[in-house]
């Protein structure tokens, strides 16, 4: 079974665009491209499409932003920027009228300084609506007194008369000096083709192995015939050798590789190297411990992401303390008091809470269900499966403000998304009672970078789906039973919610979040809720016991098709019922004893798929290589080890656990970018994700991701600017690039660190 189709991946989100002064709005939210340090293909010849680009006669015809005026400074056009903007686009220095030609490519070029360190955008554009971009890059600009140049390369894509050069200078608190000198821009270059910096051929996983795990590494080498590989102590010396097994070509990297197996070595320590042809890999460590603090770092995600609350730096540190957003303070709109669409009805809810989604301030139900249901999930599995420690999980676990409450802080987590939930279900005496409004978001798509307390753009509920609803229903169902040894009355507010919504879908099957309603937030649409009433109807059991949520299961087409319920690519927000078939599986309830053998056998079933995957694997994906690698190709891996990890629970057989392993072994760094892609973990990891208040790389006084976030990974469709530009012909697992504006490739969200949370967990546990 293929992976979803086009129209059913994650969002392309494209910021607005407006006056003058919100130019590159458009550009701020999506199209950056990458600096480029050379100027090869320059053709001196060509004319200078720049006028006055050494401001020897002055300002003209050079603009600016009324609030940043501009004047000649020694030479160079110096543009005094206000403080307190809160967007790049905020305060602009730009000339308009640059003849572009199709399919031409030009170098622009420039020197700037400033009088404290900045990041601005710098883009050639359509000098009006719909500002369709050409160029748009991020350029760190020092303070020193001898600048080097900045270059970029383009190719025009459309013929313009006038096009718009606009640097992009505002976005900052305190105010400063920007000083601009010797543009230009010229047509005859040579376009620079991108090569991603992969290091070492040598590939292992960066973060280690456990002691009596598997451990497997790649190496890309054109060599027909075995090399010699060396694994080395932090001092050089040499403690096993081997050979490597020549693999051929690798048809998701497109690369010669060779794998090797360190064997039956366990001597726990760090600083491991691994020696091949004169090459060595990034170091690692062996031990029983290396997953603790991924376990809680990638659970730390969601506090980090709470919406309606201040961030405190008692509990993540300083830099990513921040205050709360959506509170409907001052120019802030906030989520307490929260509209319908224009025209979709004539009630207000007061829907604050929950967790941001994903690189925006947006927060969706559907999404939102799937992440929670798993982060409850994790905290279910301790009370089922032998060996799992349910006090890594428990009350003073993890730093959030619910510390100390007799609560396991997992629960404490996830319940300040389902509450969230609750909020987000159609009142009593409403039309559509009962069903759950799809999302929550802005009603225009804002820029990066922005927090989410400066977000100015009001708020709006979309309709209510059934998709939405029945994610209501199943994670409600899942908090009826988990919560009620710690609060009752919630539990019971869960049931009721959960059962109201599994009625209030099945009266309406089939209302669809539409696949064009994509303004200011994903559209998250699904047309097959199938999986999601097998999902509910899986959660309603086990919680209440009633025969009419197993007969829903019996009569669902997807009963007992292994591949419709764990299909091949992964579980995901659009394809759910995997959920309910493993939490059937493994929570003790009335069904009786042949249909959870039945369910436990599908389980494992899948997973047998998934071990044959990564076998037949270079770097040891448990993933079939012929699903392509999609948005969000990362998650799909982990909702694979997901299945493993469950089926080692249920028969105890190492073979998926293994799986499991070489799993995080790609995710790690064992894979062909050789890059890890959590944040904080290896030698080489992802640190530009796609995030509103995250973004170092657009302003330095922002923080990087925090350790434990998991990038979206390779995407071969390319749907964004940066990959469209950067990464066409591609080989399916090098579709991916560690910058912030690359969406499709780099974005994080909760649906995806739920899943890694989940595997970090199983893997601690298994050396106790």
């Amino acid at each position: 079974m293929s992976s979803a189709p086009p129209g059913r991946h994650r969002r392309r989100r494209l910021p607005a665009a407006g006056a003058v002064t919100a130019v590159t709005a458009l550009l701020a939210g999506s199209l950056v491209a990458f600096t480029s340090t050379a100027t090869a293909g320059t053709d001196e010849e060509a004319p200078e499409l720049i006028v006055n680009g050494d401001f020897a006669d002055g300002t003209d015809p050079w603009w600016w932003t009324e609030d940043s005026p501009a004047a000649i400074v020694d030479g160079r056009l110096c543009a005094e920027v206000p403080g307190g903007t809160i967007n790049a686009w905020d305060a602009i220095v730009g000339q308009d009228g640059l003849p572009l030609a199709e399919g031409e490519s030009y170098t622009l070029s420039y020197t700037a300084t400033a009088s404290a360190p900045v990041t601005i955008r710098t883009n050639v554009q359509l000098a009006e609506e719909p500002w369709t971009t050409e160029l748009a890059a991020v350029d760190p600009i020092g303070t020193g007194p001898d600048p080097e140049p900045i270059s970029h390369i383009f190719t025009a894509g459309a013929d313009y008369t006038a096009a718009q050069l606009a640097f992009q200078i505002g976005g900052y608190a305190d105010p400063y000096t920007f000083c601009l000198e010797n543009v230009s821009l010229r047509g005859g270059a040579e376009p620079p083709v991108y090569e991603p910096d992969t290091g070492s051929p040598v590939r292992v996983n960066q973060v280690g192995y456990l002691t009596e795990g598997p451990k497997q590494g790649t190496v890309v080498s054109d060599s027909t015939t075995p090399l010699t590989w060396s694994l080395r102590d932090a001092d050089g010396t040499e403690l096993a050798t081997g050979s490597t097994t020549p693999a051929g070509v690798d048809d998701s990297s497109a690369q010669h590789v060779h794998t090797f197996d360190l064997g039956e070595f366990a001597t726990e320590g760090e600083g491991y190297t691994v020696a091949v042809d004169g090459e060595v890999s990034e170091p690692f460590a062996i031990g029983d411990d290396l997953y603790s603090s991924l376990r809680t770092d990638a659970l730390a995600y969601f506090y980090h992401n709470r919406s309606g609350i201040e961030i405190e730096a008692q509990y993540v540190g300083a830099q990513y303390a921040r205050p709360a957003g959506h509170l409907n303070e001052g120019a802030n709109q906030g989520d307490y008091d929260v509209p319908c669409r224009p025209g979709q009805c004539d009630y207000r809810l007061d829907a604050h809470g929950g967790w941001y989604d994903a690189g925006d301030h947006g927060k969706y139900v559907v999404n939102g269900g799937i992440s929670v249901a798993q982060l409850l999930s994790s905290y279910e599995r301790t009370l089922t499966a032998e060996g799992a420690d349910g006090d890594a999980l428990g009350d003073g676990s993890l730093a959030i403000p619910e510390q100390g409450n007799g609560v396991p802080d997992i629960l404490d987590e996830a319940r300040w998304q389902l509450e969230f939930l609750l909020r987000m279900q159609v009142p009593a005496g409403e039309p559509l009672a009962g069903m759950a409004h799809h999302k929550l978001h802005d009603r225009q798509w804002t820029g990066l970078p922005l927090r989410p307390d400066q977000d100015p753009q009001p708020r709006e509920l979309a309709p209510p789906s059934t998709a939405a609803t029945l994610n209501l229903a199943a994670a409600a169902a899942q908090c009826a039973r988990l919560y009620t040894p710690y609060d009752a009355e919630f539990a019971q507010r869960c049931a009721t919610a959960a059962e109201t919504a599994w009625d209030a879908a099945v009266a309406n099957p089939e209302r669809y979040a539409s696949p064009d309603d994509g303004q200011g937030g994903g559209a998250y649409s699904d047309d097959d809720v199938r999986d999601e009433f097998y999902w509910a109807a899986a959660e309603l059991f086990l919680t209440t016991g009633e025969d009419g949520y197993r007969q829903a299961l019996l009569g669902s087409e997807l009963h007992g098709d292994t591949e419709a319920v764990f299909p091949p690519g992964g579980l995901s927000w659009q394809s759910t019922a995997g959920l309910g078939a493993l939490s059937l599986a493994t929570v003790p309830s009335a069904l009786p004893a042949a249909e959870r053998d039945a369910l436990r056998a599908q389980v494992l079933e899948a997973a047998d798929g998934f071990v044959a995957d990564s076998a037949a694997s270079a770097y040891g994906v448990p993933f079939p290589a012929d699903s392509g690698y999609v948005w969000g190709s990362n998650s799909q891996i982990l909702n694979n080890m997901v299945v493993l990890g469950t089926a080692h629970d249920l028969s105890g057989d190492d073979r998926y656990r293994d799986a499991v392993l070489r799993g995080f072994d790609y995710l790690l760094g064992a894979n062909p970018l050789n890059l890890s892609y959590v944040t904080g973990y290896g030698e080489r990891y992802a640190q530009n994700q796609h995030h509103r208040f995250w973004a170092a790389q657009l302003n330095p006084a922002l923080p990087h991701p925090p350790p434990g976030s998991v990038a979206g990974g390779p995407n071969q469709e390319l749907q964004d600017p940066i990959a469209e530009e950067k990464l066409a012909g591609c080989a399916p697992a090098m579709c991916y690039i560690d910058h912030i504006e690359s969406y499709a490739t780099n974005e994080v969200t909760i649906n995806w660190n739920a899943p890694l949370a989940w595997v970090a967990s199983y893997a601690d546990d298994l050396t106790g």
